[in-house]
């Protein structure tokens, strides 16, 4: 790679609030980085960089632990950054010396013009659990979005659920694998997806909430609702209460990530494990690989997801 093993991670989340901003410091990175003399330093100077576009949620903490353990392992650094919500951003750091020292770039979205740049100055990078379907070429870690989804709906069809919403979330390419589980799972129950129960929002608390307090004020309400996120099931067991619902006796609830959270809800929360600390510790060794210019021969990853069944779900009210 040129002598100078940069070892990228892109976390990835929708935004374009500050895109301009971000496309000129993309372009600054890339100039900055083609003149630079490779540093003497060795490994003992690679990082590992994750770019977050908003550090707020619990899920950013799991990826941070896969990284570092993996960082430990293979005894380089670890730098995140939170710089809002760009879609598409880079950043320079100097070393803590004060010297430029080796680079570190890590983005939140990359077109095809940009992923071009970074090829050519031999700056790899790892897409994580992208947002938009990408080309053959570029390596990611992602999760069964669909699988997980379809076992969660599943669950709520096997326990007799036949009226089953779902808080949805943006047109990401994972929130549009979620969405296809949950609509194949009430196929394969023999139930229609009705489109009075499904509602699209975005993947935090607060929209969960207000989606929530949407569909459960309809007069022919759900008897169960699996949500895109366990932030939106959260924002939904608000809801619930202040409309005098009781989970799971009057709504179950089903959700997706399984962030350590869920087990402390009341009731605890049922919902898909999406690995994200081993989903980290996969793009952090495949960013690592690929830095050292190692043949890598699968740099296309999907980590298994499960469900795990907890007391937010139970058979309908007679």
């Amino acid at each position: 790679m040129d002598g100078v093993p940069v070892l990228p991670l892109s976390v990835l989340e929708d935004g374009s609030r500050t895109w301009d901003r971000g496309r000129r410091r993309f372009g600054e990175l890339i100039r900055e980085h083609a003149h630079r003399e490779p540093s003497a330093g060795g490994d003992q100077g690679d990082i590992v960089e994750i770019l977050f576009p908003e550090l707020v949620h619990m899920w950013g903490a799991e990826i941070l632990r896969g990284v570092e353990r993996v960082a430990r392992e293979n005894r380089v650094g670890v730098v995140f950054s939170e710089l809002g919500f760009d879609r598409a951003t880079a950043v320079y750091l100097d070393d803590s010396g004060g010297q430029r020292g080796q680079d570190v770039l890590s983005v939140t979205f990359l077109r095809e013009g940009q992923r071009e740049q970074l090829r050519a100055q031999g700056i790899p990078f790892v897409v994580f659990d992208p947002a938009e379907e990408l080309a053959e070429d570029v390596p990611f870690v992602s999760a069964t979005h669909w699988k997980g989804a379809r076992a969660a709906v599943g669950h709520l069809a096997d326990l007799g659920h036949r009226r089953i919403g779902m808080i949805s979330g943006p047109d990401h390419s994972f929130c549009v694998a979620r969405v296809a589980g949950y609509t194949s799972a009430l196929q394969e129950a023999g139930l229609g997806r009705e489109p009075d129960l499904f509602l699209r929002t975005e993947l935090t608390r607060e929209d969960g909430y207000a989606a929530a307090r949407e569909l459960l004020s309809r007069p022919d309400r759900p008897t169960a609702v699996f949500t895109a996120s366990d932030m939106q099931a959260i924002g939904l067991y608000q809801a619930a209460r202040e409309l005098g619902l009781s989970i799971p006796r009057d709504l179950s609830v089903a959700s997706f990530d399984d962030l350590p959270v869920a087990a402390w809800m009341d009731p605890p929360l049922t919902t898909v494990r999406q690995p994200l600390t081993a989903m980290a510790r996969a793009a952090a060794e495949l960013a690592l690989a690929l830095g050292s210019g190692e043949d890598v021969p699968q740099t296309r990853l999907d980590i298994a997801t499960s469900l795990v069944v907890r007391d937010s779900t139970a058979p309908p009210a007679s």
